[in-house]
């Protein structure tokens, strides 16, 4: 009995107290600001091509294994740019047209946009200090 009421108030969750907004915090860290959805060929217009500041543009699909893999890896690391540059997730099978227009052949394609031109690119699976360099060449550190 003593080891269950023990469970049952390690399980509990806050209801008041610092403890209890703790959950919230976490699901605005800066690695969710910097890292959106596209929803539609407006939003990739006003978010990415007219954003005043770099946008990494990862082109996936749900199906693509290295995508799994890519996809964190860089989310992960544009968090640490601290809002210098931002990524923008587009699913190729919901986004087809964006794939063609920016001939997107395989994925991941990952392309670096500044100014709503693209200025670097690359395609499949890459390391993190390849992926840190491929940052720091877009933001100009």
């Amino acid at each position: 009995m003593a080891q269950r009421l023990a469970l049952q108030r390690l399980l509990a969750l806050p209801t008041r107290g610092p403890l209890a907004s703790h959950g919230r915090a976490f699901g605005t860290s800066a690695g969710r600001r910097s890292t959106f959805n596209v929803q539609d060929g407006s939003d990739f217009q006003d978010r990415v091509v007219n954003s005043p500041k770099p946008v990494v543009v990862d082109f996936h699909a749900q199906w693509c294994g290295p995508c799994k893999i890519l996809g964190p890896r860089l989310e992960k690391l544009v968090a640490k740019q601290e809002g210098k540059v931002l990524m923008a997730k587009v699913d190729i099978d919901d986004h087809t047209d964006l794939a063609i227009e920016y001939e997107v052949s395989a994925v991941p394609t990952v392309l670096a946009m500044k100014n709503g031109d693209v200025v670097d690119k690359f395609v499949g699976i890459k390391d993190e200090d390849q992926l840190e360099a491929f940052l720091k060449k877009l933001i100009g550190a």
